[in-house]
């Protein structure tokens, strides 16, 4: 068994409101240079819709991710011989028009227009040229359109839907959309990482952050196509690729990613997991039905005495330990089995999870009360998403996967409302935990995380011990440099 530590995330949908905080955040910190306009390392899509860059969930149009050869694992770009291959010439790399082509507007034009009887405009202008140019798409373009024939339509998790389960989607009176932030997975099996010709990205030992190295990189952007999330960006004015960063210099100083701080709605949740790193393989060749789960079994109990001992010869010190004991994270993922990968098809074992979106599955009946217990599984499987469709997303087609999460929610919901409102029975809510598998306690549990957790709680940034990385070989000091920061006290930037 070799143990190691991961730095892992929870996104609560249900509480997602979709006000992009989290991204002006990261992007004033992060990309507000030239070259990284489009740059979103923190964006927020609304779902169902085709995302950014466009279709990203299209693997058969990007070839990013792994699949299975017979036996063994390949990057769907192809093995070494083939990246090599595809340097100069890659059909599957997201072009300009996927994201977006950075602009900005002739202000001077309008500030400084002379008195005339027309009104000044100022004209949009592109980044990369200077010429004038008509803008047809921009950050968050589809924002908050969902029900759409442009956008949700072409989702590729609607497009397997049933042309009925299409049609019940987009009849207008159960339209509905929820919202999606994405940062970097931070994968164990990442293919960025694998798909490298330079060896520019790699995972950092102590806490499985993915990182780019800006003097190896050689801008041959594999790793773009290599990321089924399509999280690794090309900068077009260094010539490098660059990706989220997890914040890792804040996280050294104990406080929380930009992102996560910021966040309005509160649904960010970061903890460290133990995972063993000998079953990455045998985990990742499951069929994807089974993948969710067998990701959720790779978790190791950071409480039980055999996997700490086992923690402690393979290096993982004390301190990362009892914060893995405090994380979040484990209860979300392992404890209480709520929170799911984001598509792990893709078999790069994402680290970052979601407590998919509820919405309105509970009905009103009998003079306005909420029934619910007697007709449990109708209730959820005539949920205004289709199940089908987060099952797409989340647990690799898996319903089963989903509807347990939900039978959690619903029940937590159930419970809530006989302890606020009364008008719910103790008997309902006694067959709602029974068919969840869920205790009171439990519930409690959920519910106090999810509503009234404080920052500590909700964010647990596990030691860095970057001063033991020496003993690993590798100076602090120097990974800083190479990172492109400067001192502790004093980052720079050396783009």
């Amino acid at each position: 068994m070799d143990v190691r530590a991961q730095v892992s995330t929870v996104f609560h949908l249900d509480k997602c409101i979709g006000c992009h905080t989290c991204s002006i955040a990261c992007k004033n910190l992060w990309t507000d240079r030239r070259g990284a306009e489009y740059m979103w390392w923190n964006n927020v899509e609304t779902k169902p819709g085709t995302g950014y860059p466009t279709l990203w969930e299209d693997q058969k149009k990007y070839r990013g991710g792994w699949e299975k050869k017979g036996e063994q694992l390949q990057l769907k770009i192809g093995g070494r011989g083939g990246t090599l291959g595809k340097i100069f010439h890659n059909p599957a790399l997201p072009t300009m028009d996927d994201y977006y082509e950075p602009f900005t507007y002739r202000y001077d034009e309008l500030t400084n227009a002379p008195a005339g009887d027309d009104q000044p405009t100022a004209r949009p202008v592109s980044m990369v040229s200077g010429k004038p140019m008509k803008i047809e798409a921009g950050p968050n373009w589809d924002d908050d359109l969902s029900g759409s024939n442009i956008y949700a339509a072409n989702d590729p998790g609607v497009v397997q839907l049933s042309e009925e389960e299409q049609k019940q989607l987009f009849a207008i009176e159960r339209m509905v959309f929820f919202h999606l932030p994405r940062i970097c997975n931070h994968c164990l099996n990442a293919g960025c990482v694998a798909s490298c010709p330079s060896g520019a990205i790699y995972k950092r030992g102590e806490d499985g952050v993915v990182l780019v190295n800006q003097d190896k990189c050689r801008g041959w952007r594999m790793c773009v196509s290599g990321c089924p999330y399509k999280k690794t960006y090309y900068s077009w004015g260094t010539g490098k690729s660059e990706k989220c960063i997890l914040c890792f210099p804040r996280q050294e100083a104990g406080e929380a990613p930009a992102c996560f701080h910021s966040c309005v709605g509160r649904i960010r949740y970061l903890g460290v997991l133990l995972y063993d790193a000998d079953r990455i393989e045998s985990v990742a060749m499951k069929d994807d039905a089974e993948l969710a789960a067998a990701q959720r079994e790779m978790i190791l109990d950071p409480f039980d005495p055999e996997i700490i001992e086992a923690a402690h010869k393979s290096g993982v010190a004390e301190e990362v330990i009892e914060a893995a004991q405090k994380s979040p994270v484990y209860k979300f993922v392992k404890q209480w089995g709520l929170a799911l990968p984001l598509h792990p098809e893709f078999r790069t074992l994402p680290m970052l999870f979601y407590v998919p979106p509820l919405l309105p599955v509970l009905s009103i009946h009998n003079q306005g009360t909420t029934k619910l217990a007697d007709d449990f599984f109708s209730t959820l499987e005539k949920a205004r998403l289709p199940i089908k469709y987060l099952a797409s997303l989340f647990a690799g087609g898996n319903e089963d996967e989903v509807k347990a999460v939900y039978r959690k929610l619903i029940a937590v919901r159930i419970q809530r409302r006989n302890v606020t409102v009364g008008d719910i029975s103790d008997e309902e809510v006694a067959k709602a935990c029974s068919t969840a598998q869920v205790s009171n306690e439990v519930n409690e549990a959920i519910y106090r995380m999810t509503s009234l957790t404080s920052i500590k709680e909700r964010i647990v940034v596990p030691p860095m011990l970057r001063d033991r990385a020496v003993e690993a070989g590798m100076d602090p000091e120097q990974h800083r440099q190479e990172m492109g920061f400067g001192s502790r006290q004093e980052p720079k930037r050396r783009w």
